[in-house]
């Protein structure tokens, strides 16, 4: 029984139109959507859904702003499904509600579960060339078109440091999920069991209080990370991250200021790994980032 990948993110906000257009600006596929709120889609089939902050059926914001209530996790079987809820219905009350069913972490996030249903993927990106290692011949590169992200990839929160330990022993002994790469004095990195990802989700207490860190959405490669952001700017949102690898994780990553809470990142070539990888423990975190885009256009010489 694994938990496979996030099937959707859900928004509670004041602005549904707003983060519409913000979504929308970032390449997801609109959704017919009844009642005052909205969805959008991945190319793997994953929604977002924008829901008014007052609708009844989300659960509180942990952080009372625009924010993420809730990750519905998609699992492999039916069977799966009711293990899991076995297991999170152990100690809490989990509601029921058509495919999918709810409950709320250790920290106050909304969780949830539904058998997954991924779309199919067309997915054809020329290759990268090098010495000694060819693989576009006779191609030009050609121009990007609007980018499409592939599917939402991992999802961060934050926590409080107090009670970290139970917020990260809910997912890993209720829903599987294997520690990856543990920072002791920022957070810890987990995959579902059946992602390949370094990490799906991220728990990060170095901030000291809950709320919404990030979403992240796997595009075809560096290009369209940049591209991607590029468009986001041109509509008028906000970049938060230049362009950069993360150490951990190795994903090309940029950042953009969510409407909906947090941030969004667009990111592309993130570790793969098994059950052989990890858990890595670091007593210190790494440095943030492997490399990062710097610049000096405007100054003077010897400035």
């Amino acid at each position: 029984m694994s938990v496979v990948r996030v099937e959707r993110a859900v928004y509670g906000v004041d602005d549904v139109p707003e983060c519409l257009r913000f979504f929308r600006d970032l390449g997801l596929t609109p959704l017919d959507a009844d009642g005052p709120g909205a969805a959008l889609v991945t190319r793997a089939g994953q929604v977002v859904e924008l829901r008014p902050a007052d609708d009844p059926e989300l659960p509180p914001s942990v952080e009372g702003t625009n924010s993420l209530r809730e990750v519905v996790w998609g699992v492999d079987t039916e069977q799966a499904l009711e293990d899991l809820l076995a297991r999170i219905g152990a100690d809490r009350p989990v509601d029921v509600r058509g495919d999918s069913a709810h409950a709320v972490d250790e920290t106050g996030y909304g969780v949830g579960l539904t058998v997954a249903a991924p779309a199919p993927m067309d997915v054809d990106v020329p290759g990268y060339n090098r010495t000694g290692w060819v693989t576009r011949w006779n191609t030009s590169r050609q121009p990007l078109g609007p980018v499409h992200p592939l599917r939402l990839c991992h999802v961060a929160l934050n926590i409080p440091k107090a009670g970290r330990e139970a917020a990260v022993a809910f997912y890993v002994d209720r829903l599987g999920f294997k520690v990856t790469d543990d920072v002791r004095d920022m957070g810890v990195f987990m995959r579902a069991d059946g992602d390949q990802d370094q990490h799906t989700f991220l728990l990060c207490h170095r901030p000291d209080k809950a709320g919404v860190n990030h979403t992240a959405y796997e595009v075809e490669g560096f290009d369209e990370v940049v591209v991607g952001v590029n468009h986001m700017v041109e509509q008028g949102w906000r970049e938060s991250r230049r362009l950069g690898r993360h150490t951990v994780g190795s994903n090309v990553f940029r950042f953009v200021q969510a409407p909906c809470g947090g941030r969004v990142e667009l990111a592309a070539d993130m570790d793969r790994v098994d059950d052989t990888y990890g858990p890595n423990v670091h007593e210190q975190a790494p440095p943030h980032h492997l490399w990062q885009l710097q610049g000096n256009r405007g100054q003077e010489a010897g400035e």
